[in-house]
């Protein structure tokens, strides 16, 4: 064989059936072949296990999709390049002209722009309410035809929390399927409960270190089914080298969450006791609206800590900018803290009455807690708001 050639077909290496790497290897191939065209057509068919082209499946991406699936107590998993990518993968599935999805005005930005804009074009309509008005959620469905209700628990980012076994009984009854965007709470919350699809930003919790984007669409089969069609045809589909990084990030995800959360915990206790600070947001806090539903409903309460600063947004830019272990940066989940104030976080497209009904104020800010020492932490919100409170 000439070089020119081997180099095109290098020589195999196989690894013996009783003798497995202890971390997946990372099958970073777009092309799979079998010996015979007649096999090939067999795994085309889906006749036979096996692989053939990366945007249908990989080897890599397809473990992460079953541990993912695993975890949240369903059958199986769509994995994407982003958790964008999820969300508008699963609304273009499920959705045709005609239909009703209703949303709310605590929706992530993204979702809530896809269901107003790109779906609306489309010909979907939308109603949209506030996560906490439970009696409203149970009339549209019963007075309209539903076909999605979207919702988020905590929701981005005051954390108000859903009633999710009302909602899923509402929906059901009335012929919805529910859609829970489960980033916040996280693959080890609500897989109790009747959710048909579960939607998730890989790139927060599951990855954990900020370095890799992805999403993960988690249902049971017959949808996962129907979704993937339209997902490969989309093209979103993660990478396997991203899908390797978030595996190994997986492996460390109950170790990271119970310090961010327990830490997270005595920030908020903190920050409650502030004279700076008029209102603080965490499920875990008495204090909350919804606390006993929260430890109802979760294993833990989340480390998202969101508040209002007394002092509106001059307040918010001081503080945000005094900090020295919080980033100003988007996103959440991962090991490094982060801050985002109000002029990040305000939604757009909402009116007047419906920016009021969000909750996000001019004094608003929402902390990611990380990983770092939670004595150090607080030492840096403290001193932050001991500049508030001097300006």
């Amino acid at each position: 064989m000439k070089g020119r050639t081997r180099v095109n077909h290098p020589p195999d290496v196989i690894v013996p059936a009783d003798n497995h790497p202890l971390v997946g290897p990372i099958y970073q191939s777009v092309k799979f072949a079998f010996e015979s065209l007649e096999e090939t057509i067999r795994a085309y068919r889906g006749d036979r296990p096996g692989f053939f082209y990366a945007r249908n499946s990989n080897p890599t991406t397809r473990q992460l999709e079953k541990l993912l699936a695993e975890l949240q107590g369903r059958d199986d998993c769509i994995a994407l390049g982003s958790g964008v990518a999820a969300i508008s993968s699963c609304l273009l599935s499920l959705t045709r002209a005609g239909d009703h999805v209703l949303c709310f005005v605590e929706t992530y930005g993204p979702s809530r722009q896809l269901i107003r804009g790109l779906l609306g074009r489309f010909g979907v309509q939308h109603t949209m309410l506030s996560i906490e008005d439970d009696a409203g959620i149970e009339r549209v469905l019963a007075e309209r035809p539903t076909r999605l209700v979207w919702f988020e628990s905590p929701t981005n980012p005051v954390t108000r929390i859903a009633n999710l076994g009302r909602i899923t009984q509402a929906a059901h009854a009335n012929g919805a399927l529910t859609v829970l965007d489960n980033t916040f709470a996280g693959f080890h919350n609500h897989g109790q409960y009747g959710i048909d699809v579960f939607v998730h930003s890989l790139t927060k919790y599951a990855s954990g270190h900020g370095d890799v984007m992805g999403g993960a669409i988690i249902a049971r089969d017959e949808l996962v089914r129907v979704m993937r069609r339209e997902t490969i045809e989309l093209g979103a589909l993660l990478d396997p080298h991203a899908a390797f990084l978030v595996m190994r990030g997986m492996k460390t995800y109950y170790l990271r969450h119970e310090a961010q959360t327990a830490s997270a915990a005595r920030i908020a206790v903190f920050l409650e006791k502030h004279p700076a600070v008029a209102r603080v947001h965490y499920p875990g806090l008495a204090a909350h609206p919804r606390h006993a539903l929260a430890r109802e409903q979760m294993h833990d309460f989340g480390s998202i800590v969101s508040f209002d600063l007394v002092g509106g947004l001059d307040a918010a830019r001081v503080f945000s900018d005094a900090l020295e272990f919080f980033a100003i940066s988007p996103s959440l989940g991962s090991v490094e803290s982060l801050v985002m104030p109000a002029p990040l976080l305000r939604p757009g497209g909402l009116g007047a009455e419906q920016l009021a009904l969000s909750g996000i104020g001019d004094g608003s800010v929402r902390l990611s807690i990380g990983i770092e020492d939670t004595d150090d932490l607080i030492a840096d919100l403290d001193a932050a708001l001991g500049r508030v409170s001097e300006a």
